[in-house]
């Protein structure tokens, strides 16, 4: 099955995404807010569980998230209980979460989702 790119612009309220089957990456960057999370992340939902169930290849996800709303920390849940669930079925998943290191707020979500996790997972400080 050929999965096709995603590619949603960043708005005020959202984060850019991309989901490249080709290179088995996901990437989320900027500020989560939006009006209806779910509708917002219904795509990014369907992609990676569809890439999850169809694709042999390792997925990654690189987030550069500065601010998020309690329902966008909901879909990064269900995210990440889909990269764990993969996991423990032998998948190779893997999540690098890049964060501005004068954030210690973001750093603190990064790790409270990381102790959930057991797939690797890296915290990046970036200046």
């Amino acid at each position: 099955m050929n999965l096709p790119t995603i590619e949603i612009e960043a708005t005020t309220s959202t984060p850019k995404i991309n989901c490249d089957p080709e290179n088995g990456r996901i990437s989320m960057e900027g500020d989560s807010y939006p009006e209806n999370a779910f509708e917002f992340f219904k795509d990014l939902l369907t992609w990676t569980e569809t890439y999850l169930h169809t694709q042999t290849t390792p997925l990654t996800l690189e987030l550069r998230l500065v601010y998020l709303n309690t329902s966008s920390v909901k879909i990064m849940m269900d995210i990440f209980e889909m990269l764990e669930e993969a996991y423990a079925k032998g998948r190779q998943v893997s999540v690098n979460w890049v964060y501005d290191s004068r954030n210690e707020r973001v750093a603190e979500l990064a790790e409270e989702f990381k102790e959930d996790c057991t797939f690797p997972f890296l915290i990046i400080a970036a200046d």
